[in-house]
């Protein structure tokens, strides 16, 4: 008896959309849940839109997917992970995610050219390269939507504030440079811009975050983006200038000596 009563709670009704131009992603999420916390699902498929309007009308939900459990509505994708205790996204909440996806990414890349070019994993070359790295996947993501960039660039870069094209350049700027300092050529090109935005960009983050104390999102992975604009973005620019610097000191005493 006591198996029984067991098997009927971890039973699951799901209506969700299945038709041959869109399956929902959330309907498989909810399923693909159900059953890791071990439910028995009864996938119901709703293969029309007219299907879907009359479901949500006689329920009174606005969304499809719905879980049912004991008869009683549990909710959407986002509901079902709260009655599960589970964490649910808040799509406006800030996050460091998308850059230290960026510099995990560019440190295994530069491990990786550590690998195939023979050399010390940890030199001054790997950090080198990590940095290139860097800036160039940071371009890359802005380059996705210059002017998308460039508008909230605009809210706190001291330059670009003063001229605006500078805000659509700057993407173009940092790849080139980034592309240069990875290949090891034009330093005589790529040290001095590297330098110039990377000095602007920490003084123009310092000044706003610690002197200002405003509150805005960091430009650096892109306009969409929920990163906050301060301590990690200040790093990233300091990073940037500073390996310039070494670089274009480097290149200046290799061709004295």
């Amino acid at each position: 008896m006591a198996d029984q009563t067991h098997t009927a709670e971890k039973r699951a009704i799901l209506y969700r959309m299945v038709m041959p131009d869109h399956i929902c992603p959330y309907g498989l999420k909810a399923r693909a849940l159900l059953r890791r916390k071990g439910y028995q699902v009864d996938d119901r498929w709703i293969t029309t839109r007219a299907e879907q309007e009359a479901f949500k009308a006689e329920h009174d939900v606005k969304t499809t997917p719905q879980t049912f459990i004991g008869g009683k509505r549990i909710g959407g994708y986002d509901d079902l992970r709260r009655f599960f205790g589970l964490r649910v996204k808040d799509p406006a909440a800030t996050s460091y995610t998308p850059v230290v996806a960026v510099f995990a990414v560019a440190a295994l890349i530069a491990l990786a050219i550590g690998q195939l070019t023979g050399t010390p994993w940890l030199d001054g070359m790997t950090l080198a390269r990590f940095v290139s790295l860097s800036m160039i996947l940071l371009a890359m993501l802005k380059l996705q939507d210059v002017d998308r960039f460039a508008t909230m660039f605009l809210g706190y870069d001291l330059l670009a504030r003063r001229w605006v094209p500078y805000a659509y350049l700057y993407p173009f700027a940092q790849l080139g440079a980034g592309v240069l300092m990875l290949a090891g050529v034009l330093t005589w090109l790529s040290a001095p811009v590297a330098l110039f935005i990377g000095a602007i960009g920490a003084t123009s983050i310092y000044r706003t975050v610690y002197v200002e104390k405003r509150t805005l999102k960091c430009a650096c992975v892109g306009g969409g983006n929920n990163v906050p604009l301060g301590f990690v973005s200040l790093i990233e620019d300091l990073s940037m200038a500073g390996m310039a610097l070494w670089m274009g000191i480097a290149a200046l005493t290799g061709a004295m000596t």
